[in-house]
Order: structure tokens, then sequence, then C-alpha cells
């Protein structure tokens, strides 16, 4: 499948999930759901990839050995939270956080777009107008070619490289890199470590309350978490779990989780209130995360239109000091 950036892509993928959460909670099977999808799914390049998927499914395979046979059509991401869903028997569930999910990234993306309509204008009209005085002058049209075009093209090469690192159906060495990339960045970084412990939570929770043994519930719950960090640390913990170590000794002791999340836990697990606690943190985080992805789509064109209106400034003041620069030498002459 292609790749998925804009605000229309991220929204269809949240109604396949919709769709997908809607008519297994009603108690329709996966195959019987897909069916219904594949009438009426919600773009039309999502038909042949049901169809295949359908296909896997009525040869006895399980949905999430079906999808990894169906190649990249879904994110490692999906996949994971799927396979949880269906370990912990809470499919519904899972196509429901993955429907909210692509939701806020549509909403989120949307709202970058149109605020950056008017930077992105302006930085355009900057480029072509304030350099065509040069160009009037000289009359040369590679000059001002090269440096309009030649400053374009390689910011849309930086742009659309970006969109590429950022699809989550990379290898995990490659989300690692970008993990670690941008866990700095403001907002961003703690917004994508807020939604991650969500994603954890949630699948934790499903996971623990099907029976599923705490270790291997961990680690589902870490893979389908979408963190490379998180995954590397859980996948460490099971020779120290078995040695006798309780997951909230082991979760502590890692490093790699807020205190609220140490402190919830650890109060969950001597209480025998788990699946509550768990609940709790996955709105939590789920609300945090979300709320900061928000904040990150206000700020950023704001930045971007300050950036390109200081470099305007910059250019019309050099502009009108060699211009009265010019005036001063010729009358001094």
């Amino acid at each position: 499948m292609a790749l998925i950036f804009s605000p229309g892509q991220f929204a269809r993928r949240a109604e396949f999930y919709h769709q997908l959460g809607q008519l297994t909670a009603a108690g329709l099977g996966v195959v019987n759901a897909l069916e219904q999808l594949e009438r009426h799914p919600p773009d039309h390049s999502y038909r042949m990839p049901i169809h295949r998927l359908r296909g896997e499914l009525s040869d006895g395979l399980t949905l999430s050995e079906s999808l990894q046979r169906t190649g990249s059509w879904l994110p490692a991401l999906d996949m994971a939270l799927i396979h949880a869903g269906e370990q912990s028997g809470r499919l519904d569930a899972c196509f429901r956080l993955l429907a909210d999910y692509y939701t806020d990234h549509a909403r989120v993306s949307r709202q970058v777009l149109v605020d950056l309509a008017y930077p992105a204008f302006l930085f355009h009209f900057a480029v072509f107008i304030l350099l065509f005085l040069q160009f009037f002058a000289s009359g040369d049209w590679m000059l001002y070619l090269m440096k309009t075009v030649g400053v374009l093209v390689p910011i849309y090469a930086v742009i659309a490289l970006g969109i590429y690192a950022g699809q989550s159906r990379h290898s995990e060495p490659w989300r690692a890199a970008l993990e670690v990339i941008l866990h700095p960045v403001p907002v961003l970084g703690a917004a994508r470590r807020s939604l991650a412990l969500a994603r954890l939570a949630a699948s934790l929770e499903a996971l623990l309350s099907a029976g599923v043994t705490v270790i291997e519930a961990w680690e589902m719950a870490a893979t389908a978490s979408g963190s490379p960090v998180l995954r590397q640390t859980v996948l460490g913990w099971r020779p120290l779990v078995q040695g006798g170590e309780t997951p909230a000794e082991v979760v502590r002791a890692s490093g790699r989780f807020p205190a609220l999340f140490v402190n919830q836990y650890a109060s969950g697990e001597i209480s025998g209130k788990l699946d509550e606690t768990l609940r709790r943190l996955r709105d939590y985080y789920q609300d945090e995360g979300t709320r900061k992805l928000h904040i990150f789509a206000q700020w950023t064109p704001r930045a971007v239109y300050l950036l390109i209106v200081l470099a305007i400034a910059y250019k019309v003041v050099s502009f009108y000091a060699d211009y009265f620069k010019l005036i001063s030498n010729v009358m001094n002459f």
C-alpha cells in the first residue's frame, strides 16, 4: 500500500478499523466483517487487500498470520495490536483503539496542513519575488532558476524524506533510530511516548484479563506499543521475572517508565486491581498524548511562520542596506 501521510488516508484507515470494530462488536466473525467491508470499503484501494486477506483466512490461518502473508499492507504497529487483540479475545477493542489512533492523526495532520498553507505561500512568494529584482536587473534566467527552484527542490526533498522516515511500516532498527531522534523534540517526543504507553497499557490489560502469562503479556504489549525502545527493554525481563522478581520491580528498575506509570502499576499489582489500574493508565496517557499532539500541530505552523517572516525581514533589510550603500558610493564618487 502507498505511504500514509495525508489526512484523507489517515481518515480512511480510521474508517476501516471503525467499521471492523462495529461489525465484530455486533457479533460478526472477522471473515463476515471483512466480506461486508469488501463490498463497501472505505476506499477502492482497500478492496484487493481485503480480498486477499479473506482468501488467507479461508485457508484456516489466524488473522495475524493472514496479515503477515499479505505483505506490508498494514504497518507493524497495527499487526502487533491486532495480534494482541486476537490473543486476548478483544479484537473489537483493538480495532476501536486503532480507529481512535488514526482519527487523531487525521485531525492533527489536517490542522497542520491548514495552518501551514499561509506560511508556505508566503515562503514561495518571498523566494520568487525577492529575487525577481536581481533577475530584472541581470536578465539571467538560469541564475534566477538556480536561486529559486534550486532552493525549493532540496526543501521538498527533505520534507519527502521526513514523510517517508515517519512511516510505521519500516523495520524495527529504522523505527528505533527515528525514536531516538524524535525523543528530545519538545512536545512531539513526549506525545509519542505517551501514546506508546497508552497502547502498552491497553494491550497489557486485555492480555492479562484473557489469562495470558504475565511475561508473555508484557512482551506482546511492548511490541504492540510501537516503541522499539520499550520492546527491547521488556524482552530482557524474562530471566528476571523467572528468577522471582515481580513485574513491578523490573518496571521500576528499568528506568524506562515515568514515575506515575511505575507507582500506579505497583499499586495495582499489590491491590489485585491491575486491570482497573491499566485502564486508567491507558485513558490518562491517551488523553495526554493526544493533547500534546494537538499542541504540536498548533505551534509548528506558527514557528515556521515566524522563521519565514524573520528571513523575509532579513532579506528586505539587506536589500535596502545594499541599496543605500550603492547610493552613498555614487554620491561620494
